[in-house]
């Protein structure tokens, strides 16, 4: 019998659905996501793609797709939320809130250790020689995961013309990602009228693997449990318990520092964050440097700057980039006093991740029983087959902003960064061709610029 958490070999459509996941097993899978999950968004859905339907068959591709696209639509990491969702899902709120959390917290740690490292030792050759072969890797994992996505979800020419049309709009126009994804849910909307064929969802085991149906544990038919039916109490239970997790730290903050402190502050500041951050962490970004930089002074453009890159090349959701900006304005600001300015950087980092990422929670706890009701619903299925189509656009953009960046880091008036082209392609190769993981193909990468950056 297969363990669900080891690769499935090929099978028939006779093959029986993977045994019962434990909460264990589960735990364990989700904290080694959290420790693998590199390549921003895109990348990580696509490895929690490979390895929750492909290989573990813990849920089926059009299950899958579908809380993807409710993600896709919240403010927050979609990808995140959707390890949440899954989590959830499989063994009610305390496996979503652990699926979730621990998506966070190795990346957490590893950003307030390299924040130390940052603010301590000030230049990181070492590091600065791991980034140089990293970035160009995650662009290559970003155009992977547009590919894998895209080769699902654009079945016929009109989901074509909206990642085309998406594409357009952000790249050459400068649309606002909210008004691309509510163009193309209202798209979507319409032509699950007109067209009802063209908007059906088809990302089944039929579609995704040539007719070769392997059934997964929550597949496409297999019944709503009762923990994930819509209760109007239980909904109301979740948004009590989330606005008391909200109201008692920040109570506590006024009462014990005032409202004007710079730790009370970042809970404000970044509770709005997280309710603006549609379309993923680089829509919020500017938000952010505006606040963090500008507003507050809690740290240099220069060092927001440097915390993007930290945020691009550890694990877990790119929006982390808020811990680092925490620790570093913590520790500037000397929130307790000048004799704990690490302990005090560090509880800064830790408090802006809690009023980050609590929303996501409340939002995946409430709407999920709904959106498990409308799984085959096509008046709510089509606005969403849309929006994966939309989103595939934003991320064949989101690979030329790498790209860009990363082959020509002063702009196409500098040069072109022909060792960085080379690892890129290195990376595609490793990944299109060698079909390598994520993890190995990072680490190689990373050798090779530590490599090359000693060397010069």
């Amino acid at each position: 019998m297969n363990k669900p958490n080891a690769p499935a070999p090929q099978g028939t459509p006779g093959d029986a659905p993977p045994p019962e996941v434990s909460f264990r097993e589960a735990f364990l899978f989700w904290l080694k996501l959290g420790f693998i999950s590199f390549g921003g968004p895109a990348g990580q859905i696509a490895i929690m793609h490979q390895e929750l339907v492909e290989n573990r068959r813990w849920i089926s591709e059009r299950r899958f797709l579908h809380a993807l696209n409710f993600c896709m639509v919240l403010p927050g990491p979609e990808a995140q939320q959707l390890a949440t969702y899954i989590g959830w899902l499989m063994h009610r709120s305390w496996g979503g809130i652990v699926a979730g959390a621990l998506f966070v917290l190795p990346s957490l740690f590893i950003l307030i250790g390299l924040s130390w490292m940052y603010v301590a030792l000030g230049d990181m050759p070492l590091v600065a020689g791991l980034f140089y072969g990293i970035k160009p890797a995650v662009t290559a994992i970003v155009l992977q995961a547009a590919h894998r996505i895209g080769s699902r979800a654009l079945k016929n020419r009109v989901l074509w013309g909206i990642a085309a049309a998406s594409f357009v709009a952000i790249f050459a126009l400068n649309v606002p990602f909210p008004a691309i994804v509510a163009v193309a849910a209202l798209t979507g909307y319409i032509g699950g009228r007109l067209a009802p064929d063209a908007f059906k969802a088809r990302g089944g085991h039929g579609a995704a693997g040539g007719g070769d149906h392997r059934p997964a544990l929550i597949d496409d038919d297999t019944p709503t449990p009762p923990h994930a039916v819509f209760q109007w109490r239980r909904t109301g239970l979740v948004l009590l318990v989330g606005a008391l997790l909200w109201l008692v730290p920040m109570s506590l903050l006024t009462a014990t520092v005032g409202w004007t402190h710079t730790l009370t502050q970042m809970g404000a500041f970044f509770t709005k964050a997280a309710l603006l951050t549609f379309g993923g962490a680089y829509a919020v970004l500017p938000y952010v440097y505006q606040g963090a930089v500008g507003t507050y002074g809690w740290l240099t453009p220069l060092q927001m700057i440097d915390g993007l890159a930290l945020g691009e090349t550890t694990p877990g959701p790119l929006i982390m980039v808020v811990a680092f900006v925490g620790f570093v304005g913590g520790y500037v600001k000397a929130v307790l006093g000048p004799d704990s300015l690490v302990l005090g950087a560090a509880l800064a980092a830790v408090l802006v991740t809690w009023f980050t990422f609590l929303p996501s929670f409340i939002f995946i706890l409430c709407g999920g029983p709904f959106i498990e009701t409308t799984h085959g619903d096509l008046s709510f299925t089509a606005p969403l087959t849309a929006i994966t189509a939309a989103v595939v656009g934003v991320i064949v953009n989101l690979a030329l902003f790498f790209g860009y960046h990363v082959l020509w880091p002063e702009g196409f008036a500098g040069h072109f960064d022909t060792l960085a082209a080379l690892i890129a392609a290195l990376a595609a190769v490793a990944l299109f061709r060698f079909k390598r993981s994520v993890v190995q193909v990072i680490g190689a990468c990373a050798l090779i610029g530590l490599l090359l950056k000693s060397l010069s």
